[in-house]
């Protein structure tokens, strides 16, 4: 029953809104669909007569001279634009060393379609310099409420996959698995705007399944609105893939091989009137490779008149590989010029382990460890969206639905030879249903003056089987009901204001150990606000201020005791509670002759972070550490970003990524004080094009060390190249690539300390781990795209609430990945 109400509460109220408003707007009357055409031409050489493929072409409505549709031309000159309303429009024709030509066209409801035949258009060195200008420009946009990066502009992303593209998105930092990090903080990612079951079991993995090829662009949400999920303290990434209105059938074939990675991926996209259908595979393979971990644990006990010593040391390998698949269908149909239906299935399915072996001393006396650990992961998700949209430009109404539905698997062997210890082996089996509807309602008073409302529920249903002990059986369930209001508008001529309110209702509750059923029942209010000045130049000026939460998922709550590694105990803990944090930005961007800059200061208050806890357990006779996870206290964050690209030469580009934030994390209650440390990360790149389609790249990764509560991880450095060429007309490339080619392991070193009080016993803990970890690649990459792809972009689900654990998808507990 109450799932029921929640439901009625999220959608209920809604719709019965809008059957106030019918097509046309408030108080409008049914109106007559609009007639839409095609604009079709072909661009030559004025000189040579010869077709200029990749031309840049854009149609620009000529009431408001706002641009409203554009495309390039194929390898022989042509281009249509496809779903062009009756009105009058400049065609506006670019292309490098050209100048831009500008030609009016008229449609209307009775000749929609306008055929402009052939269009010359002339060279000019003079205009050179304007043309890169631009081109430069439309690499990063700086919008209100996020900044954007234009990768299909780079041609240098040709070849590699999504990780490679992230690397170069301002303000993100990326590590040597693909993990994503925005400002020091925890980030959601989303794909065209909804989340996937892909990222949600590990963002690295999902990463690498993207060809770089497929993504149009990447929006960095540092500043989320209302309307928004309430996670990330950091923000969220929005990874847009490309789309287009061609009619047919299109695909695209990737595939990269080398010596510790391989990917492929293969699209296929068919539409025909109304009806768009899709489909995509997608598989990735990195071979086992010997990861060394060397393991130093001292624990000293002190109780009344005793003091017990435990010192182990461990020289192991581990042998992990990792491989996944995914694949997904998708249907799009348009009843009409105001209604739509799409639905969309996926399925991915990861796995990861392998065997180890490891050298014990244990208190001198010496053992063998013999280990095996294999993780998996699947996941299943429905999509159905309606979308309705009126003759008033910018009013729009979607109700969506999703079930997700994910199983993950956990089992390993141990066994330590020669001891008295007895061999342990088990397994853990979690399973995730998730069902989610969502309502979302655009108006628009004005062109500057919009007002969007929505409602969402979410229920979750979470459990968790032992095989050894059915006691410790886990279930955990969860539901969110949120509303939200949000509204923009102009305060002057070039001072705008998008400020907003949402409020979300959370629902838990779980079996505790003691066998009774635990609730926690929270409601939480998320303002937001910004306001953004347009200065001279084209220069921005920002001020923005949020608040978000960020709930833990099953990996921090499933209290599954791992046991993978008999003296270093991993479990979750089920009683967590959610981090909030208030986030302040301010942020000024401008372009200074073809070069980017943009730049941020901000802050950041968190409380009840959560992070990992190693404390000290003493079992059998020994000392063990167990690592779970606290609310270890209140965060407070200092940081600042700039990102620069410039060009020396037009064919060469430089591009840096700086960003720094503090470290401070203090409670009164449990007194922990951590002092304040400083965290930096840089990127560095270098691009050039030799023209005939060959480019060369060069960038490096600094990540500083990294600060816990307990401990240190130490700094890491990490570098590659790449070379490719435009094959097949410029509709493939094939590349050549490396990472850290002149060392084969990069070495991580994380130290921990802690001490564990227990009545009148006191234990002082001292944990070192170093990783020698198998860095060093060589690879080739091919790709290829036929016709044009068509991606349907509606308004999707997006459930963006929970608070991933970074240890997901990449070795999970107890092993190292590759």
């Amino acid at each position: 029953m109450k799932r029921i109400l929640l439901l009625i509460l999220s959608v209920g109220i809604f719709i019965n809104a809008h059957a106030q408003f019918p097509a046309g707007g408030f108080g409008g009357g049914a109106k007559k669909p609009t007639v839409f055409g095609r604009i079709t031409a072909t661009i030559l050489d004025s000189v040579t007569k010869q077709p200029i493929d990749y031309a840049t072409v854009s149609l620009i409505a000529v009431k408001d001279n706002k641009s409203v549709n554009g495309g390039v031309t194929d390898p022989k000159g042509k281009l249509s634009l496809q779903n062009v309303a009756p009105d009058a429009y400049k065609l506006m024709i670019g292309f490098m060393g050209y100048k831009t030509k500008s030609i009016l066209v008229t449609t209307t409801p009775a000749k929609p379609d306008q055929n402009l035949g052939t269009i010359y258009i002339s060279s000019s060195e003079n205009t050179l310099a304007d043309v890169q200008v631009q081109g430069t420009k439309a690499v990063i946009e700086n919008k209100i409420d996020r900044m954007v990066y234009n990768a299909e502009a780079d041609g240098t992303n040709a070849g590699g996959d999504a990780t490679d593209v992230m690397r170069k998105v301002p303000m993100l930092s990326v590590d040597v698995d693909g993990n994503v990090q925005l400002r020091g903080g925890a980030v959601r990612v989303l794909i065209n705007g909804k989340p996937s079951g892909t990222m949600a079991s590990s963002v690295s993995d999902a990463l690498k399944m993207i060809p770089a090829e497929q993504i149009k662009s990447v929006e960095v949400i540092t500043s989320p609105s209302a309307k928004y999920d309430a996670e990330g303290s950091g923000g969220i990434i929005n990874i847009i893939t490309k789309k287009s209105n061609a009619q047919g059938v299109s695909g695209t074939v990737n595939l990269s091989a080398g010596t510790r990675q391989n990917n492929g991926a293969f699209n296929l996209t068919a539409k025909t009137g109304r009806l768009s259908v899709n489909t995509s595979l997608g598989a990735n393979l990195a071979y086992a490779q010997d990861s060394r971990v060397l393991f130093e644990n001292n624990t000293r006990t002190d109780s009344v008149g005793k003091t017990n010593v435990t010192s182990i040391f461990q020289d192991g390998v581990s042998k992990w590989s990792r491989n996944g698949y995914n694949g997904s269908f998708g249907a799009d149909y348009d009843f009409n010029a105001y209604n739509n239906l799409s639905s969309t299935i996926k399925y991915n399915n990861f796995s990861n382990g392998g065997p180890g072996s490891a050298n014990y001393i244990l208190n001198g006396a010496q053992f063998r460890n013999i280990s095996s650990m294999d993780m998996g992961f699947n996941n299943f998700d429905w999509n159905v969206d309606y979308k309705h949209t009126t003759k008033k430009e910018g009013e729009e109404f979607t109700i969506a639905g999703q079930l997700s539905s994910g199983r993950n698997t956990t089992e390993f062997e141990n066994e330590i030879i020669g001891s008295n210890f007895p061999a342990v082996n088990n397994d853990n089996t979690g399973k995730n249903k998730e069902y989610t509807v969502q309502t979302d309602y655009t108006y628009p008073f004005t062109k500057s003056t919009i007002l969007e409302v929505g409602a969402k529920g979410i229920f979750r249903d979470i459990s968790s089987a032992f095989s050894n002990n059915a006691n410790q059986n886990f279930d955990y369930n969860q539901d969110v009901a949120s509303a939200y209001g949000v509204i923009s508008f102009k305060l002057s001529k070039k001072l705008n204001f998008k400020g907003g309110l949402r409020s979300e209702y959370t629902s838990i509750g779980f079996n505790n150990a003691q066998g009774g059923i635990q609730k926690n029942d929270y409601f939480n209010l998320f303002p937001s606000a910004i306001i953004s000045q347009t200065l001279k130049g084209n220069a921005t000026l920002k001020l923005s201020y949020n608040r978000r939460v960020q709930r833990p998922s099953l990996a921090y709550l499933n209290p599954f005791r791992n046991e993978s590694d008999q003296f270093n105990i991993r479990q979750g803990e089920p009683t967590l509670d959610p981090e909030l944090s208030d986030n302040f930005e301010l942020g000024y961007s401008t372009f200074i002759k073809g070069s980017v800059i943009n730049a941020s200061v901000f802050y950041r208050r968190t409380g009840d972070v959560i992070e990992s806890s190693i404390i000290s357990l003493r079992e059998n006779g020994f000392d063990k550490t167990l690592t779970t996870y606290i609310n270890v206290g209140t965060a407070q964050t200092y940081g600042a970003n700039v990102f620069a690209s410039y060009n020396p030469k037009p064919k060469w580009t430089l591009m840096t990524n700086l960003g720094v934030n503090t470290y401070e994390v203090s409670n009164t209650q449990t007194g922990v004080s951590t002092g304040t440390f400083l965290n930096y990360n840089i990127f560095g790149r270098s691009a050039y094009g030799f023209g005939k389609g060959y480019n060369f790249e060069l960038f490096g990764v600094v990540n500083s060390p990294r600060r816990t509560y307990q401990g240190k991880t130490d700094a890491m450095v990490f570098y590659g190249a790449s070379f490719k060429k435009d094959i097949l007309n410029k509709k493939g490339s094939i590349g050549i690539n490396t990472l850290n080619p002149f060392t084969r392991d990069l070495h991580i070193k994380t130290v921990n300390n802690s001490v564990t009080t227990v009545g009148n016993k006191v234990s002082t803990l001292y944990q070192s781990t170093n990783v020698y970890y198998p860095l060093r690649s060589f690879g080739v990459n091919f790709s290829y795209s036929f016709g044009k792809l068509k991606f349907t972009e509606k308004k999707k689900i997006k459930n963006d609430d929970i608070k991933q654990d970074q240890q997901q998808g990449g070795g999970g507990m107890g092993g190292v990945q590759q």
